[in-house]
């Protein structure tokens, strides 16, 4: 499977009669947004707001981040089994416009949303204070259910991020970058002296507002299954959960996953990519017992020699990530995990819930219990109401002046299991 991704550089964002990208300036029509929205009646009210790298403003409670991206050719479209017809992705030539989002925001669905700042010293920890960002703030209907407030802010993100998207399609690309795994055994006679590596995705499927969506299926349904790395580049995998802010995968990290690109980046130079392992993270014993068996045997059936295996969210999750570890390297197979640690806030716990012999080569993402403190912002879009009740926030937390202090795991993406951040630890 080939795709072809065009990389459209967005230095700005500015609201305009049309939605287009002009000399690398996007533009939104912001009625147009809110018109689409509101098509949804489990919404009653909707606005949209720009944040951009430096300004003083905070975002919160955030639900999604989304790239806008566009099916220029090749089969399938945007978000399949979400927003589109069910139909394979991850073949053909997509667009992407590159330092762009759109940002879903509003009253709380769950507690376990964050927040993004685009200055001050928080900012360092979230890639999105680096981006050109359209904030979509929602309202919903009185007394919606919690699971319905959900759905209706997911899929107004992947609509409206579609919809800008397709400003991108008639775009030359500033870069155009080529990623392409072949059916298996034509991948593995195509380097056959470099070793056979494989990358285990696990899906956030704890329930409870803690979902993924693999081609519009509730990843809590799905047994372990083989997919190709450019189909989750082009939109299969979709967030739908609550997860702690700080390792929260969004639909972004989906698109723009780093293990995917690093992987393709030494592909044919010192390892074999041979593609990707999909599994979950089911509350039920007897769930982790079933999807790690089988997430072992396709690995060794597929003939990994080494697997990175990474994890979203903590505490549960833990045991699958360790499950998945013991499992796989029982086969053979090397592996390396990707995790996040919370340790306390003094870092003298222990990092994990859970552990294996096995484990023995972890790469760590930060610590998302280490206390931070963000200055007052001049904007706030969206509501600072339920900063205290969020992961990372508690009594207190919220100071007349707008300050915070609260645990760095109330930044999204501030220790994001797969890389996509700034921190790691370092032995000495």
């Amino acid at each position: 499977m080939k795709l072809e991704l065009g990389k459209i550089l967005i230095q700005d964002v500015q609201f305009g009669a049309k939605t287009e990208v002009v000399d690398r300036t996007l533009f939104v029509n912001k009625e147009e947004i809110i018109e689409l929205v509101l098509e949804d009646d489990r919404l009653i009210g909707a606005d949209v707001e720009l944040a951009r790298p430096g300004e003083s403003v905070r975002i919160a409670p955030v639900k999604d981040v989304i790239e806008p991206r566009v099916k220029v050719t090749g089969g399938g479209v945007l978000f399949p089994g979400m927003i589109n017809k069910v139909e394979q992705v991850g073949s053909g030539r997509t667009h992407a416009l590159v330092g762009a989002t759109v940002i879903t925001c509003g009253r709380i669905v769950g507690f376990q949303e964050g927040l993004i700042d685009m200055s001050g010293p928080a900012a360092k920890y979230c890639p999105f204070s680096e981006t050109n960002n359209v904030v979509l703030v929602i309202e919903p209907a009185d007394n919606l259910e919690t699971h319905d407030y959900e759905t209706a802010g997911r899929l107004a993100g992947l609509k409206v991020a579609a919809y800008i998207g397709e400003a991108g399609k008639n775009i030359e690309p500033d870069e155009v970058v080529v990623y392409e795994t072949k059916p298996l055994l034509e991948q593995a006679l195509q380097y056959p002296d470099l070793p056979k590596i494989g990358y285990v995705h696990m899906l956030q499927s704890q329930g409870l507002l803690h979902d993924t969506y693999y081609y519009g299926v509730d990843a809590k349904q799905l047994v372990p299954t083989f997919m190709y790395p450019t189909e989750i580049m082009d939109g299969a995998i979709v967030s739908g959960n609550c997860v702690a802010p700080c390792d929260k995968v969004t639909t972004f990290h989906h698109l723009n996953n780093p293990i995917i690109e690093d992987l393709f980046a030494r592909h044919g130079k010192d390892l074999n990519f041979m593609g990707v392992v999909l599994t979950n993270e089911n509350v039920f014993l007897a769930d982790k017992d079933r999807s790690s068996d089988m997430t072992a045997k396709l690995c060794e059936f597929f003939g990994f020699e080494g697997v990175i295996i990474s994890e979203e969210g903590y505490g549960n999750p833990d045991t699958d990530l360790m499950m998945n570890c013991q499992k796989v390297s029982q086969k053979g197979i090397k592996v390396v995990l990707i995790t996040d640690e919370f340790p306390g806030r003094d870092g003298k716990s222990q990092s994990l819930a859970d552990t294996v012999d096995e484990a023995d080569a972890l790469v760590s993402c930060g610590n998302g219990n280490v206390i931070i403190n963000f200055p007052p912002m001049e904007k706030v879009i969206g509501t600072l109401d339920f900063v205290e009740t969020m992961i990372g926030g508690y009594e207190g937390s919220l100071k007349p002046d707008g300050s915070i202090e609260a645990e760095l795991q109330i930044v999204i993406a501030s220790t994001i299991a797969n890389g996509y951040n700034k921190l790691a630890a370092r032995g000495h």
